[in-house]
């Protein structure tokens, strides 16, 4: 069964790009992006922050990253999340990091420079920071409440990604784990229609949260923090009601409503469309990334 795991960001480059060869020859790089943000607290405060998350790209997209990204460049990036894991050298302790496989970038710079910084608090001046994934859950739910009296529950969800390896040409399958933190009423409800094989959908933040242990390693963690999330696979009573209403249209010889209908008098007249510049005249723009899953390297 397909599952989808997929983050958007627009963010800010915070160092110079190093683009680095692999010995197939592939060229490589990491982008360190800051993505602002701003929400809003219970009480109805507005509140500014950042996030950092490590990009890394390959192929053309790091060659042209190299030749054009500097600090400060802004850059939109869509991909995929992935973690590594290892075993440090030194304690033998398992380690993991998660980052951002990138599939599409668009540079967003324009030509003659980055306009001038918004006020702080403007709705138009923040970046973009949104997952999306749809994937199996993998434990059952665990729900707490904070010292403030909140509800917050601690989600896993599984998703699978599939490519094909261009040296041997077999099929290759890799597995994500996914630790998504649901918060309030939602936590809630979550918990008790959500267990441990349920299928589900996720939209939220990617965040990355910062601790030491008690010997004073540092450690990190990645998590998506869900601002809606939906259990895949259930009946839906408004589903039902249109199936069901479609279907009896069809028994009697009628046509599947396609539209709502309405009289002529409710809709607007058609304008006509000119020529420079009406919506008409634009050209079919299809954009598709240079990048495949099955060329990436791993």
């Amino acid at each position: 069964m397909r599952t989808f795991n997929r983050v958007h960001l627009i963010g800010y480059q915070t160092q110079p790009v190093a683009v680095r060869q692999t010995p197939g020859g592939i060229s490589v790089t990491d982008l360190n992006l800051v993505v602002p943000f701003s929400f809003r607290t219970e009480q109805g405060s507005s509140l500014d922050g950042k996030g950092f998350h490590t990009v890394t790209l390959w192929g053309p997209m790091a060659d042209i990253a190299g030749q054009y990204m500097r600090e400060g460049s802004q850059v939109f990036i869509s991909g995929r999340l992935q973690t590594d894991s290892w075993e440090d050298e030194q304690s033998g302790e398992k380690r993991s990091k998660t980052k951002i496989v990138g599939l599409d970038m668009i540079l967003l710079d324009p030509k003659d420079g980055q306009l001038p910084a918004l006020k702080s608090g403007s709705r138009l001046g923040g970046g973009l920071n949104r997952a999306d994934i749809v994937g199996n859950v993998t434990r059952d739910p665990e729900i707490r409440t904070t010292t403030s009296g909140q509800q917050v529950l601690t989600l896993g969800v599984a998703t699978n990604d599939r490519w094909r390896d261009k040296a041997t040409g077999e099929d290759r399958e890799r597995a994500e784990f996914h630790n998504v933190v649901v918060w309030g009423d939602l936590a809630d409800e979550a918990s008790r229609l959500f267990k441990k094989g349920s299928r589900a959908y996720v939209c939220g933040r990617v965040q990355t949260r910062s601790w030491e242990t008690q010997s004073g390693s540092k450690r990190t963690t990645t998590e998506i923090v869900a601002d809606q999330v939906t259990l895949l696979g259930a009946k839906n009573d408004l589903a039902q009601e249109a199936i069901s209403a479609t279907a009896a249209r069809v028994r009697d010889g009628g046509q599947p409503a396609q539209r709502e209908e309405r009289s002529p008098e409710a809709e607007p007249a058609a304008e006509p469309v000119h020529a420079g510049g009406a919506a008409g005249d634009l050209p079919e723009i299809k954009y598709e990334s240079e990048v495949k899953v099955e060329d990436l390297p791993f």
